[in-house]
């Protein structure tokens, strides 16, 4: 925002309060305020328990893909690789979540769990390209020797390794980015199983080793649609992307019409973390409007329709728009006339 000439008046804390946000504690007068909300103990330890079932079970299916000759086994072992990953990311982030904010992180540290995600899904996609290739290789090449009895006997139990810790995991927070993204990850391993079962049963009775590599590319496409759609919901975080329930243009003309509003402008939405928005903006009183009040009631808006909690509202006391040094895609609205 452009600079605000604080000289000319004392610093109002009406127009900076953050009464309306979610978390405790949230007073400037304590050198002890964090603005990083609390992580629930609850999630790291369903992502620890899961990281423990899926780190063990896949040398299970690394040694039994070996054994047996399945690709199916080998990319689902593969995947679970990943997961394990994934897992261990998201429970390094929840720990590191849990750290106080500092001088350097007012915000704590919960952003590296967006970064854990982006680079969950990032493995996802690497996962589908080695897939892929590795089917296409062995379609390519002719090679199919495979022991369907292995095969079956593994993935059997991967299938139920894998529906324990779905069942783990949701009784984490489900909206959370990073269990969303382990979710997705052992949901994919869920159709690895359920793929590799189908093609030992295939190979069983038929004889048909391609069905082995065929599935597995079919499994590649569910996982670059689970991967892609993380990449897109953590990749929006990082850039400060606005939020998918909040439309920019829908909130400014809300907010223009709060009373005591003159103009709405310097208007910024993003996410914190996943599912902890937060939002800045200046707006100009409406003459004879009261700063507290127009203040709170703007807040309670963002709070009620928008679930942003979090809103620093600076209070332009000149009674002009200045010019915000950051690209602006619309307009400052100006509120009609009350």
């Amino acid at each position: 925002m452009t600079a605000h000439d604080h000289s000319a008046h004392e610093h109002d804390h009406s127009g900076h309060d953050h009464a309306g946000d979610d978390h405790a504690g949230h007073d400037h007068g304590h050198e002890g305020h964090s603005h990083a909300p609390a992580v629930s103990s609850t999630n790291e330890k369903v992502v620890l328990a899961g990281l423990v079932l899926t780190a063990g079970f896949m040398v299970v299916e690394i040694i039994g893909g070996a054994m047996s000759g399945s690709l199916a086994l080998i990319a689902d072992a593969g995947h679970m690789l990943t997961d394990a990953a994934a897992l261990a990311l998201a429970w390094t982030g929840f720990r590191l979540g849990r750290r106080a904010s500092d001088g350097k992180r007012t915000f704590g540290y919960l952003r590296f769990e967006v970064v854990a995600g982006f680079v969950n899904a990032l493995a996802l996609l690497g996962l589908t390209v080695w897939i892929v290739y590795e089917a296409a290789m062995r379609l390519l090449s002719g090679e199919g020797h495979i022991l369907a009895g292995p095969m079956l006997a593994v993935a059997v139990a991967g299938l139920i390794v894998n529906g324990l810790v779905f069942f783990i995991l949701t009784r984490g927070d489900k909206e959370h980015i990073n269990i969303k993204g382990a979710m997705l990850h052992v949901v994919g391993d869920m159709l690895g199983s359920v793929a590799a079962i189908g093609a030992a049963i295939v190979i069983w009775f038929t004889g048909w080793t391609p069905i082995d590599p065929i599935l597995s590319v079919l499994l590649s496409a569910l996982i670059l649609r689970s991967g892609w759609s993380l990449l897109k919901s953590s990749l929006n975080i990082l850039m400060e992307g606005v939020p998918g329930n909040v439309v920019i243009d829908e909130v400014r003309g809300a907010l223009s019409s709060v009373e005591g509003v003159k103009a709405i402008s310097h208007m910024h939405i993003w996410s914190i973390t996943s599912g902890k928005p937060a939002a800045t903006l200046e707006l100009s009183l409406a003459d004879g409007a009261d700063a507290a009040a127009t203040t709170e009631r703007v807040k309670a808006v963002l709070a009620e329709r928008y679930a942003i909690g979090h809103a620093t509202v600076e209070i332009d006391w000149r009674g002009s728009v200045g010019t915000c040094p950051l690209p602006q895609a619309t307009q400052p609205v100006h509120a009609h006339s009350h």
